[in-house]
């Protein structure tokens, strides 16, 4: 029966992560398509708040199965810059070189890429290069809790040491895990066959220390995201790190689309914000 919970889980995923392609942001950025690679997908859009000063940064990363997806998507987008800029955040959102021309690792690293460029840039656009919460949706969940565990593939790159991350509704902490149990080919397009490169795509194996501080929102409509959720902030915990994990009865597409609408949801992400970003 759990096997079964599983495959329904990652199916539930692999349809989500088509519809997170669909719909258009009604919001338009202020910076739209600044490049921070040679690709076409290594491209940012900025939403600046008025008379930015210092201001903190949300870098926003998409979902989409690790092979579509866009910065510009409505749910990515709408609701979060509603809330945040008024409030004096601007908002990053990233697009990144996606399957078959980057696995998930290779992704991870052109977030890191378009980290240190966001926060090389920041000051000229009223931002505060130090005060950057990363968070990222689905497989944009994954990507940013592999930065988060591991910042040397940031820093790498160039980038900063940042405030904290919100991972919402990933389901790949341990990709070895799921490699190893029933799951959908949207996992074995991805992931591959060798298990050395399941360990190095896994935010769980890849934590060796404390991270910054971590809000991990899953959804409890699904078996794997709150699982694995759990399983990745005990082992945070136990290595000093102050990570929370956030269980939401909300389906896995308005976790991301959601957030930035009043209520307990998104009052508990602000908190989280406002805690790490207050001067």
């Amino acid at each position: 029966m759990k096997q079964l919970r599983l495959l329904a889980a990652s199916l539930l995923l692999i349809l989500l992560a088509g519809a997170c392609a669909a719909a258009g942001s009604s919001a338009s950025p202020d910076l739209a398509d600044l490049a921070y690679g040679p690709h076409e997908h290594q491209a940012i859009d900025v939403y600046l708040p008025e008379r930015p000063e210092t201001a903190p940064v949300i870098f926003m990363v998409h979902g989409g199965g690790w092979v579509r997806g866009d910065k510009r998507n409505t749910r990515v987008v709408d609701n979060k810059v509603a809330r945040w800029l008024p409030q004096g955040y601007i908002f990053v959102s990233v697009n990144n070189r996606l399957l078959p021309d980057a696995d998930p690792v290779a992704q991870a690293e052109d977030v890191g890429r378009a980290l240190a460029f966001v926060q090389e840039q920041a000051p000229s656009w009223g931002g505060d290069p130090d005060r950057f919460i990363l968070m990222g949706h689905s497989a944009g969940a994954h990507l940013v809790g592999l930065l988060a565990a591991d910042p040397a593939i940031a820093t790498d790159q160039g980038a900063r040491p940042w405030l904290g991350t919100v991972p919402l509704d990933s389901a790949a902490f341990d990709v070895a895990a799921i490699m190893t149990q029933p799951h959908l080919r949207l996992y074995d397009r991805a992931f591959g066959e060798d298990p050395a490169f399941w360990r190095d795509a896994s935010p769980t194996q890849r934590l060796t220390g404390a991270p910054a501080p971590m809000l991990l929102v899953c959804s409890t409509r699904r078996v794997l995201p709150c699982d694995q959720a759990r399983d990745f902030a005990e082992k945070a915990k136990g290595l000093g790190g102050d990570v929370e994990v956030l269980a939401v009865d909300m389906s896995h597409g308005e976790i991301n689309k959601e957030l930035g609408v009043p209520g307990a949801y998104t009052e508990k992400v602000e908190a989280f914000l406002s805690r790490l970003t207050r001067p």
